[in-house]
């Protein structure tokens, strides 16, 4: 039986990921990938998992956009002074840029300046860019949903604001009814399990199903095997 292999939140962490897909025995041949979002930001190795996330799309792969890449593209194409500091101070920017070869005295802002959006030339970038912004942001089949942070309990997907499915948290977890299992990354399962360090897959009662394994935190790299429902992991 074919598998469906989803993964989410890898923020940066390459090994983790090319070693789950080893471990896996993954083959774009026989099984179908789906990745929930989150490739960069936080962890070492931005661009690199951006290259191997393309690579995969290419191998056949389903791709969907998480928040981090649409902080970062926003960061990097508006001249929003909010959006780019909160993007390299408080969500991982920083790293991401790193990753590309830019050093920090090409890219820090000094809070007493008057805001100039640094000028920043690169060919990997502009293309990485330009791949996030073809992304999808969800993928509904026959029994499942899979998105990167969750569904609105009560706006049809097809009326949601994608910002919503890739930024809801609480009112997705606790108020979800609707009939299909949807497969989600976003919010660390940590929280759900209210153990700081269990980063297993969690199951819902509502039919929900976490995936974010906080790799980036000291957490594991989770993936959820369909339709099996059976789990794999690297920490």
């Amino acid at each position: 039986m074919k598998r469906t292999l989803v993964m989410s939140d890898i923020h940066g962490e390459l090994e983790m990921f090319e070693r789950l897909l080893s471990d896996l025995n993954y083959d774009p041949n026989q099984d179908e990938l789906i990745l929930l979002g989150d490739y960069v930001d936080r962890g070492p190795k931005s661009k690199n998992v951006l290259d191997k996330v393309i690579e995969l799309q290419a191998q056949g792969a389903l791709v969907l956009k998480g928040n981090h890449e649409d902080m970062m593209v926003k960061a990097l194409t508006t001249d929003d002074e909010r959006g780019w500091k909160n993007w390299i101070n408080r969500n991982g920017g920083t790293a991401t840029l790193k990753s590309y070869g830019f050093t920090e005295s090409e890219f820090t802002v000094l809070e007493e300046e008057e805001f100039i959006k640094p000028v920043l030339n690169s060919e990997a970038l502009d293309q990485h860019i330009k791949f996030i912004k073809s992304l999808d942001h969800i993928i509904e089949k026959d029994n499942y949903i899979f998105v990167h942070a969750g569904v609105h309990p009560t706006i049809p997907i097809a009326e949601t604001d994608p910002y919503i499915l890739m930024w809801i948290r609480e009112e997705f977890h606790t108020g979800y009814t609707g009939d299909k299992t949807v497969i989600f990354g976003h919010t660390p399962t940590k929280i759900f399990h209210g153990d700081l360090d269990n980063h297993t897959v969690y199951f819902g009662d509502n039919r929900i199903i976490g995936i974010d394994g906080g790799a980036v935190y000291g957490g594991q790299l989770n993936c959820l095997e369909l339709p099996k429902q059976t789990t794999h992991y690297v920490k």
